[in-house]
């Protein structure tokens, strides 16, 4: 066998000169930092851990970060956590279903505004577990918070078990509240109301509401469905009756050219397509099948997005005014730094349509 065709040796561990391996280096410590920056442990403690009570000049808190970041010195969570009491995770279940930009902008907003009131933001996957299996699994984090975005029902006994595990707030995000938990509501009806309504406005009769095939959307999308349908119940009847037909569709090119294909069969004259992002892909399939717009078919959709503004013609919407995630994260400091027994709720959106070029 030649020299090339035999198999490579594992590599050995670095040597010192001596021959034995490298030692490890030491884990820098907070007397270290103490020592380089020229304080005592108490004021890097202060530091480091952002402690208000105690008045530090911006000079010495410099001090302590540079020295801290030469170091490369980084402080003990479980530690900091058993002398306060608690840690300061805010555990913020990561959404298995796609809850499009308006929404992923804010989230990511709101983690920013937490991070700045010196929280840990950590987003736990949590795909194929039932609401007692979650739960188990967050409050193995100790969270000081849990911001429960809906997609995972909660009961009251698993709130209960998330505030004996330590968590001093539990805030849901949703259409409804939880016993125990702090509801942030986002009125869903109301979306799908303004929709409908901006279209019957413009004497459209015959309305198709976009239901996503997508599991998980079925959160937004049943509310939305009935506040299009309440609109359709509060019109007189007889000639000016409104009718409101649930339509499937996929976020796909195909299915969306499957829907366009048998739209002149479904006698619709308008359509409410869930979101902006499900409008543009049907408008599309309608022009590519034959079918104007407004004309034939009247659009719209919901969340403003700019790309909406974009097309031709321009997209109709339902602007969602959202809260700021500093408005959101100063909310949930709060609930964590005078926890109480009394559970408040907030509404979250207001939502307005508004008229462009597709209706």
């Amino acid at each position: 066998m030649s020299q090339s065709s035999k198999s490579p040796k594992p590599a050995k561990p670095p040597q010192a000169a001596s021959g034995s391996p490298t030692p490890t280096p030491p884990v820098p410590t907070s007397a270290d930092v103490a020592r380089l920056a020229g304080v005592s442990r108490a004021t890097v403690s202060y530091v480091l851990n952002n402690a208000e009570a105690v008045r530090i000049s911006e000079p010495t808190r410099r001090k302590v970060r540079e020295a801290a970041e030469e170091l490369g010195y980084v402080p003990h969570a479980a530690a900091r956590s058993l002398r306060a009491g608690h840690t300061r995770i805010v555990l913020l279940p990561t959404p298995n279903v796609p809850i499009g930009p308006l929404y992923s902008a804010f989230l990511n907003e709101l983690q920013w505004a937490l991070r700045r009131l010196d929280y840990t933001v950590v987003q736990y996957g949590s795909l194929g577990l039932s609401g007692d299996e979650a739960v188990r699994a967050w409050a193995e984090l100790r969270p000081v918070a849990v911001i429960s975005l809906g997609e995972i029902t909660l009961s009251a006994r698993n709130v209960a078990t998330l505030k004996r595990a330590g968590a001093r707030a539990v805030i849901t995000m949703g259409p409804a509240g939880v016993p125990g938990a702090h509801a942030l509501v986002m009125d869903q009806q109301e979306v799908g109301a303004r929709a409908a309504a901006h279209l019957v406005e413009r004497g459209r009769r015959r309305i198709g509401v976009v239901v996503p095939e997508e599991e998980g959307l079925e959160l937004f999308s049943a509310p939305r469905l009935a506040g299009a349908r309440s609109v359709a119940g509060a019109e007189e009847s007889g000639a000016q009756a409104v009718r409101v037909e649930p339509v499937p569709m996929a976020y796909s090119e195909e299915s969306a050219a499957a829907l366009a294909a048998r739209w002149r069969g479904l006698g619709l004259d308008a359509v409410f397509a869930y979101n902006d992002e499900y409008a543009m892909l049907l408008m599309r399939a309608f022009q590519d099948a034959g079918l104007r717009v407004p004309e034939d078919v009247a659009v719209i959709g919901a969340d403003d997005l700019l790309i909406g503004r974009l097309l031709r013609p321009r997209l109709s919407t339902v602007r969602l005014e959202m809260p700021t995630g500093d408005h959101l994260a100063s909310l949930v400091d709060h609930a964590v730094r005078e926890p109480s027994e009394v559970t408040e709720r907030h509404d979250l959106t207001a939502a307005a349509a508004v008229h462009r070029e597709s209706t």
